[in-house]
């Protein structure tokens, strides 16, 4: 949260140079047809079953034998970079993609020479076309702030939620059970609503700031599951498409902070 505390921190600088700077060009606020749209968005991920797996698996592998417990995957960056085109003066369009990953590791040396290794990830590349509209401008010299609402469609693209359990050297008194490693992958459609405001200035760069809230449960993993046999065999186990199994949300509520440049 630290790192967040920081980025926003920096970002709302970043606003403060360009609307201090804007007002000494003496200019009127330039609102391009087309602009690209980069942003990095702290945002929830809600989870679903796979935060479910790792609550019950700290509750029957890890707290019985008095380890620290895996933390859940609830936060993320979401980095996306779109285009944004104004059909009308008060609509825009716009299309692209961004990446969402998140990561908790955690791993337990029992004794010399012997290490018990964590990992939990989930991945997903949201794909999006969507529209805004766009509210009456508020003028204030060479600045113009205008609030907006807008949704679209979603691909969740490249989706996965990985976890794996490494050892090395253990023995019968500190092994968990081995090496194991469970993988899931799916695509799947979703949605997504925003509301915010878009802050022009005298210059080709436009700030976003908003709220930005993302529908994507992913149902029915297709499921890769390897672990080690007593005779060190690794053994691979895998489901379909069509079997019920974990979903995986990857949607929640998040902060839209974003850079546009016009063209």
């Amino acid at each position: 949260m630290t790192g967040i505390r920081r980025v926003i921190a920096v970002f709302g600088v970043a606003c403060g140079v360009l609307a201090a700077w804007a007002p000494g060009l003496r200019a009127a606020a330039e609102v391009h047809r087309l602009s690209l749209v980069v942003s990095s968005n702290p945002t929830q991920i809600v989870g679903g079953d796979f935060n479910d797996f790792l609550s019950t698996y700290n509750r029957t592998v890890l707290a019985p034998r008095g380890l620290e417990t895996l933390e859940k995957i609830t936060t993320s960056w979401y980095y996306q970079a779109e285009l944004r085109f104004f059909v009308r003066p008060n609509v825009a369009v716009s299309a692209g993609l961004g990446q969402i990953r998140s990561s908790v590791h955690l791993e337990y040396l029992p004794r010399i020479s012997q290490s018990i290794e964590h990992r939990a990830e989930v991945l997903t590349v949201p794909v999006h076309v969507g529209a805004a509209y766009y509210l009456a401008p508020y003028n204030q010299g060479d600045f113009q702030a205008r609030a907006y609402l807008g949704g679209g469609f979603m691909s969740y693209t490249a989706n996965k939620a990985i976890f794996e359990r490494t050892e090395a050297q253990t023995d019968t008194a500190t092994t968990l059970g081995g090496n194991f490693k469970e993988r899931g992958d799916r695509d799947a459609p979703g949605y997504y609503l925003e509301v915010g405001a878009h802050m022009f200035f005298a210059v080709r760069y436009s700030v976003m700031l908003g709220v930005i809230y993302r529908n994507a449960l992913i149902r029915n993993l297709a499921l890769t599951i390897d672990s080690t046999s007593p005779d060190g065999r690794v053994v691979t186990h895998r489901t379909l498409h069509t079997q019920p199994t974990l979903s995986l949300d990857m949607g929640g509520v998040g902060a839209r902070m974003a850079l546009g440049i016009g063209f």
